[in-house]
């Protein structure tokens, strides 16, 4: 998979395509080297990052407010969203963003008046996300071309991204942390006591409309790196594990972030040397993440923790 994406990236850039492989070796520089050696690399770390830093700080919202099954209706309803815009002949980016943004939108109305924590999984988003699977194989039987993308919808791919696709990214990522880092503080406090933050004043449905737009616009960019189906990869996980740790909001969001980032360049990394998908190495990496600092946690507190 590795050696089609480089010939490919080599030959759409003009660069000479070599027929040996890549190989690990203990030269920590030459393998540095290797990593970066095509334009598609380069642009996979430019996107993995951007992607692991917002789906980070989007991610430890969502967990604080234990809204992890709409985040995970939202993932799905990227794959009906793919598939739609490839049918219709346009980027498979514009069914990303139009269907998770929209669903972010229906979920946000569905949602009944009592309970602005999501302390509890509503039944209207299960309905949701089972119309858009319903949704999502309708758009892959009628589109009549061979759809070789389906595996790259649902599991994600770091290969073949540009330039255009890089700014993209990050021109939704620089604007969807502006507007965290504006309502920030009034959502972490109605996250945490939604009826008495109300009773300060603080507009406790509009910060939840506007949060699920934004794990929406999240979900779209994750889904183009993890695929549908692993986006919890990068959006729970790092939050998961980092609010094992420390119970401090900004230093437990700061570890979110980094474990982010870390796995995505682990997983690029060991993936580019190995016939294996990227998508299992990135969830690999949380899962052992999520894992050590659980039994950090056991030792340190002790069972009844």
């Amino acid at each position: 998979m590795w050696a089609r994406a480089r010939s490919r990236a080599a030959a759409e850039g003009g660069a000479p395509v070599t027929a040996s492989g890549v190989h690990f070796g203990w030269n920590l520089v030459d393998d540095a080297r290797q990593l970066f050696e095509f334009q598609f690399m380069v642009n996979a770390f430019r996107a993995g990052t951007i992607v692991a830093v917002v789906a980070g700080a989007i991610g430890w919202f969502m967990v604080v407010r234990r809204q992890a099954f709409a985040g995970h209706t939202l993932a799905l309803v990227g794959f009906p969203g793919a598939a739609g815009a490839v049918w219709l002949g346009v980027s498979a980016v514009w069914g990303f963003f139009g269907f998770c943004v929209g669903a972010a939108l229906l979920i946000a109305w569905l949602r009944p008046e009592r309970g602005e924590g999501y302390s509890e999984e509503s039944a209207g988003i299960g309905v949701v996300q089972a119309f858009a699977l319903a949704s999502g194989f309708l758009f892959v039987s009628l589109y009549r071309g061979f759809l070789n993308g389906i595996n790259a919808l649902l599991f994600g791919s770091f290969l073949g991204i540009t330039d255009g696709q890089v700014l993209v990214l990050f021109v939704v990522a620089v604007a969807a942390l502006a507007a965290l880092a504006v309502v920030g503080r009034p959502l972490l406090f109605a996250s945490i006591d939604p009826d008495v933050a109300a009773a300060r004043g603080v507009r406790v449905r509009r910060l939840s409309v506007l949060f699920l737009v934004l794990l929406g616009l999240t979900v779209a960019e994750v889904s183009q790196i993890t695929g549908t189906l692993l986006v919890f990869a990068l959006l729970v996980m790092p939050a998961a594990t980092a609010q094992l740790l420390t119970a401090r909001p900004a230093v437990s969001m700061a570890i979110t972030v980094l474990i982010g980032v870390v796995v995505t360049w682990l997983g690029l990394a060991v993936a580019y040397f190995t016939p294996y998908p990227i998508g299992f190495y990135v969830t690999t990496f949380a899962f052992a993440a999520y894992v050590a600092a659980s039994v950090r946690r056991y030792v340190v507190r002790g069972p009844a923790a």
